[in-house]
């Protein structure tokens, strides 16, 4: 039922009304009793996040509605409200047709494996304390969310006088613009109208998908382009020459502001050598983990973390939240680029590497990615199963996991020259295609 990033689905068919009411049913019945519920601009978020409300009173917890909010914006609620939990009703950067439910602690952090788990186990079992007329929780609302959010991110952030141009996508991520007008940054938006059916692009924050804003401060005088995705939390850039920045080197900026030596810092086993590389030479090392944010959150709970993040876009900062919170990680990112000068000189400080990333289409996605897993231990000596297969060579790596959200077998590689790379990749795609025969 859960994924790595929560339930996501299509709406009527994997995502439906009868179970957001039960999700609700077993957050109460396990022990929850005050609970934050946001949604993000779907329209059909609306009918989701009433149907779990009721779920969450027919079974004793109060809830506290935001109405439409950031996942940051509701994962950090959940810690000012001294509440239990939160729901946030979004399908983050999957299309328009499909909803979701992610689940959040108080710190901030998502719902680990084992919570996870609990929970579905209560909706499976259709195990839930369903209370009597007189003891039905309550429903209160608070509309002081966003403003508390934008509050909270440019606190101890860096003034500045940049031109930035944030595309909000036509999701809930406006906070990030107040953020940084508070901050002393003229900004312009794109797609600020909350819409669930994403008109003007896709909700994922893609290069392709992004054209337009790349364009549009090419083409103008702005310092920085921010985008988000449906529910921010996801923060994506690009130079005032147009470039769309690759994850992995805006990981890699993030990562060495944060980190000093001795620190670590956490990515998934999916991310660049470039990140590595670079933190080396300021004695930072790296620490894999499997990919999905809340993997990356468990592992920034160590002390010796500094920052993790996932090249998707998923940014956290442990001492502040660690939940992955788009309007931070632009409010940081306007700050490093008014003390250190412009993004685009602060790309070319960091080595890039051919990496080629693709997916396979398949409804078979765990067989595929065991089959590869024989394989490669039989063809190869350094194999990691920490998240699907992982082989590394002396020069480069391939990575072949099944997606957490979709039917796609996703595969990576990358080396240092561009030869090697496609030679890599097309191994790993080769043993893919192989075990879909």
């Amino acid at each position: 039922m859960f994924g790595t990033s929560g339930i996501r689905g299509r709406v009527g068919d994997e995502v439906t009304c009868d179970l957001a009411l039960a999700v609700g049913r077993a957050l109460a019945s396990e022990g929850y009793d005050r609970v934050v519920v946001g949604r993000d601009a779907r329209e059909s978020g609306r009918m989701l996040a009433d149907a779990a409300v009721s779920g969450l009173r027919e079974c004793g917890a109060d809830a506290v509605r935001l109405g439409e909010a950031a996942t940051p914006t509701v994962a950090r609620s959940v810690g000012w409200l001294d509440a239990d939990a939160g729901l946030m009703v979004t399908a983050s950067h999957n299309p328009a047709p499909d909803n979701g439910l992610k689940l959040w602690n108080p710190s901030g952090k998502a719902f680990d494996e084992r919570q996870r788990e609990t929970i579905a186990s209560r909706v499976r079992e259709q195990d839930f304390d369903l209370r009597a007329w007189d003891e039905l929780g309550e429903v209160t609302e608070w509309d002081g969310a966003a403003e508390r959010h934008a509050t909270e991110v440019v606190r101890g952030a860096a003034s500045g006088d940049l031109s930035v141009v944030v595309d909000v996508g036509s999701g809930v991520g406006q906070v990030t613009a107040e953020a940084l007008r508070r901050l002393g940054h003229d900004v312009l938006t794109l797609n600020e109208r909350p819409d669930g059916s994403f008109p003007a692009r896709p909700s994922e924050p893609t290069a392709e998908n992004c054209r337009d804003l790349s364009s549009f401060v090419a083409a103008t005088d702005a310092d920085l382009g921010i985008a988000h995705d449906g529910d921010a939390d996801r923060m994506r850039a690009v130079t005032e020459r147009g470039e769309f920045v690759s994850g992995d080197l805006l990981l890699a900026l993030f990562a060495r502001e944060a980190a000093n030596p001795g620190d670590e810092v956490a990515v998934p086993v999916d991310t660049s050598l470039t990140v590595a590389d670079l933190l080396e030479t300021q004695g930072v090392s790296v620490s894999r983990t499997r990919v999905g944010d809340v993997y990356v959150a468990e592992r920034a709970t160590d002390g010796g973390v500094a920052f993790g993040g996932e090249p998707s876009g998923a940014w956290i900062w442990p001492d502040e939240t660690l939940c992955p919170d788009g309007p931070l990680a632009a409010c940081r990112l306007a700050g490093l680029v008014s003390r250190r000068g412009s993004l685009d000189a602060l790309v070319g400080e960091v080595d890039r590497y051919p990496l080629r990333r693709g997916n396979v289409e398949t409804e078979q996605k765990e067989a595929v990615v065991e089959h590869v897993r024989e394989r490669a231990f039989a063809a190869y000596d350094d194999v990691s199963t920490l998240d699907g297969v992982r082989v590394g060579t002396d020069d480069g790596w391939f990575l072949v996991r099944a997606s957490g959200t979709q039917p796609l077998v996703r595969v990576t590689a990358e080396a240092r020259s561009e030869a090697r790379t496609d030679e890599l990749f097309a191994e790993a795609r080769g043993l893919v295609e192989e075990a879909r025969r």
